[in-house]
């Protein structure tokens, strides 16, 4: 019998619903200090019929942040505010991981209390921060000395230990989008010559202790790892991705990983020029795919075994009952990008779910829910 989309799936020991994943998406609705609203609450809630969640890039600590108004997972008042939102998605039936995050040379010193972004090279990214001063240039990152690397680990492994605390089902590990470990991995960014530089393998170091560190909090089968090849965003390059991301994957494949999760192509291009179904092959373990799928070609790569599960980022982001608009073949309701990243519930909670007699109708949501 052909596998489907909306089939339950076994995630390690975890049953879900179905075989959509609502990505991580940066919304920038935390507060200043990097704490969960209630306005938060409500929007995971309202999109807890998804069979996974993995929540938004969580920084691990002060230094790892990189953008204004983005949670953390590194104090006591992160895990309460965090606590409150798993409770309400496990509630509402639902499943979620937190996508642990170092933003390395991809901030500003004015989001650091002045100090220099870290990176594995000293090179100047090009582009603009996000600020609350408004975007400004990026800066010539700081490279990180090999007797720091140790510390950046530490944090991972404190935010993993966090993660239980505040009721999480499993932990990503962000290792893409032109981030600190994904700087490490492609070798348009990391010009080290230390252990941490040069081949494939010592690229590939920091990720693997960052993994064995988390995996001493969490049993592997509830660790994912998030992987973005060829993404050209935040000014990233490498030289031979199908070649070395062949190697990361084959790499992981004996973990025993809840998933990778990989983007496809390049979300800047919207281009894809590398083939994915020889790295899915390469990797022993479950495949979660992203990258501009609907329903059509999400059917496809399940039925074809090119995929296990796929992540939906936008239709998520503007059909919090995305899942019951996919079953029904109902339409969807357009993302307004004006709203974003701008705060506030407009473009957040209030998309509508479909009443299912043609109409739509306002969820209730309020700021305050």
């Amino acid at each position: 019998m052909p596998l489907d989309l909306f089939e339950p799936f076994a995630l390690g020991d975890l049953k879900l619903a179905n075989r959509m994943v609502m990505a991580p998406m940066t919304r920038n609705r935390a507060d200043a200090d990097g704490c969960i609203p209630e306005l938060m609450v409500a929007y995971y809630r309202q999109r807890a019929t998804a069979g996974l969640i993995v929540a938004e890039s969580t920084t691990v600590s002060p230094q790892a942040v990189g953008y204004p108004f983005t949670p953390g997972l590194h104090t006591d008042a992160h895990v309460t505010g965090w606590r409150h939102l798993t409770e309400a998605v496990h509630a509402a039936g639902g499943h979620i991981f937190v996508q642990l995050q170092h933003c390395g040379r991809i901030s500003h010193p004015s989001l650091l209390d002045g100090q220099a972004p870290v990176a594995p090279s000293a090179m100047q990214p090009a582009g603009q921060a996000a600020t609350y001063a408004g975007p400004q240039d990026f800066v010539t990152p700081r490279e990180l000395g090999r007797d720091e690397l140790p510390g950046i680990v530490a944090q991972f492994r404190h935010a993993a230990e966090l993660a239980k605390h505040a009721g999480f089902d499993g932990v990503e590990v962000h290792a893409g989008n032109g981030y600190l470990i994904d700087q490490f991995l492609r070798d348009g960014s990391n010009h080290r010559s230390d252990a941490y530089g040069g081949s494939a393998a010592n690229r590939m170091r920091l990720l693997n202790e960052v993994l064995d560190a988390v995996c001493a909090e969490w049993p592997a089968e509830r660790v994912g790892v998030r992987l973005t090849p060829e993404n050209s965003f935040n000014s990233m390059s490498d030289s031979d991705p199908q070649a070395h991301f062949a190697y990361f994957l084959g790499q992981l494949s004996p973990r025993g990983l809840a998933y990778a999760h990989i983007l496809e192509g390049d979300m800047m291009t919207k281009t894809a020029s590398i083939d994915y179904r020889a790295l899915r092959t390469g990797f022993a373990g479950v495949c979660i795919a992203n990258n501009g799928y609907d329903l059509a070609r999400a059917r496809a790569a399940v039925h074809t075994g090119k995929a296990d599960l796929i992540a939906f980022g936008t239709p998520f982001l503007a059909n919090p009952d995305l899942v019951h608009r996919y079953r029904e073949n109902l339409p969807l309701t357009a993302a307004d990008p004006t709203t974003f990243y701008v705060g506030g519930k407009a473009g957040y909670t209030d998309y509508p779910f479909h009443r299912g007699d043609g109409a739509e109708t306002r969820h209730l949501a309020t700021a305050t829910e």
